[in-house]
């Protein structure tokens, strides 16, 4: 059954049933009331002032600190929709990382995406607010495994997930994630692919590609890869008629049962283009509540997995991070200049 959870360091997982969101009203009187608002149908007004204090300090740090704040998609809405500059998936992310025009920037997500902003920012400060925010797809490879791929499969093209180590990404020929991946693949012109190390998206994109044998590694996403299909059907049962959508990180056998399947930003985009009146996203959580906080007309039906790493972020260790300058992020220089080179091509690879 499909469980909403979340692991932290050694406690067990949390679940909770199937529960649908509704809107809460703004109350009258609390701080930040044009805040509260974005946030209300997730945060109850009794804990809003409790968050206040750090949300007004970590918006005045920015403007004297000359910074900005680059949030992920799966980011808490109470981060997302109050301090946030800029928000997306890791491609948006990456994008808009070249241009920004600021001396700090905070990134409110995992290590690697903290790593591709500096690549692609060298003179300026990088700071993570909790450097112990990892990933599961970046802890399943290395610069070694990549080196040793190569040496197996000499002459194929190595496209590595951006959900990875600046290290590995250096000795690759160029990156993708999970809203390019298709692209990136057929930009090349090749019939063999090394795609790694997310083995379920890179099944998925066989499944699109079926000119070009892709090779894969054994990497999963702690988060989608325990989705299963009998989940999907369990959904379908419960609410007949209910838009089922799929992150491609999810075995592909999720995928085949979803109504559709793309990255964050692809999500968010069929939510608001084709308006289905109630929708599961399978997917990490605080993608549905962070959709949900801007379409109040949709029925988002709540069953997801959390992600312990991305959840590491919160507005006290924001704020930290802007008056203390603290957990900055560094690439290494003898990795640097092939990492960005990867990413650089990636960004360079435009839709069909």
């Amino acid at each position: 059954m499909l469980k909403l959870s979340i692991k932290e360091d050694a406690m067990a997982a949390t679940t909770a049933p199937l529960s649908r969101t509704t809107p809460s009203p703004v109350p009258g009187g609390l701080p930040l009331p044009d805040l509260y608002a974005k946030v209300s149908r997730h945060i109850p007004a009794i804990e809003w002032p409790a968050l206040a204090p750090d949300i007004e300090a970590i918006l005045r740090l920015k403007r004297e600190r000359n910074a900005v704040i680059l949030a992920h998609n799966y980011q808490a809405p109470e981060i997302f929709h109050t301090v946030a500059d800029i928000v997306g998936d890791s491609l948006a992310l990456a994008r808009e990382a070249v241009n920004v025009d600021a001396d700090v920037i905070v990134l409110a997500g995992v290590h690697f995406m903290a790593e591709t902003a500096k690549l692609l920012n060298p003179g300026k400060t990088v700071l993570i607010p909790d450097s112990r925010a990892g990933c599961s797809l970046a802890d399943s490879i290395t610069a070694a495994d990549v080196r040793a791929l190569r040496e197996r499969y000499p002459g194929v093209p190595v496209v590595t997930y951006v959900n990875t180590s600046a290290a590995v990404k250096a000795e690759s020929d160029l990156c993708c994630t999970s809203g390019n991946a298709v692209d990136v693949v057929r930009s090349l012109g090749v019939p063999r692919v090394l795609m790694i190390p997310d083995e379920f998206l890179a099944q998925n994109v066989q499944a699109e590609c079926p000119e070009i044998e892709i090779l894969t590694w054994a990497g999963h996403c702690e988060v989608h890869e325990r989705f299963t299909p009998a989940d999907i059907r369990e959904v379908r049962e419960s609410y007949p008629g209910v838009t089922v959508i799929a992150h491609p990180e999810c075995p592909p056998e999720v995928v085949a049962e979803s109504d559709f399947s793309g990255s964050t930003a692809m999500m968010l985009n069929y939510v608001v283009e084709k308006r289905p009146p109630q929708v599961v996203l399978v997917t990490e959580c605080s993608m549905a509540d962070n959709i949900a906080a801007q379409n109040l007309d949709i029925e988002f039906i709540k069953p997801c997995n959390m992600c312990p790493h991305m959840k590491r972020m919160s507005l006290r260790n924001i704020r930290h991070a802007l008056e203390t300058l603290t957990q900055e992020v560094t690439v290494d220089p003898s990795v640097a200049e092939g990492a960005r080179r990867a990413v650089e091509r990636m960004l360079a690879v435009r839709p069909r």
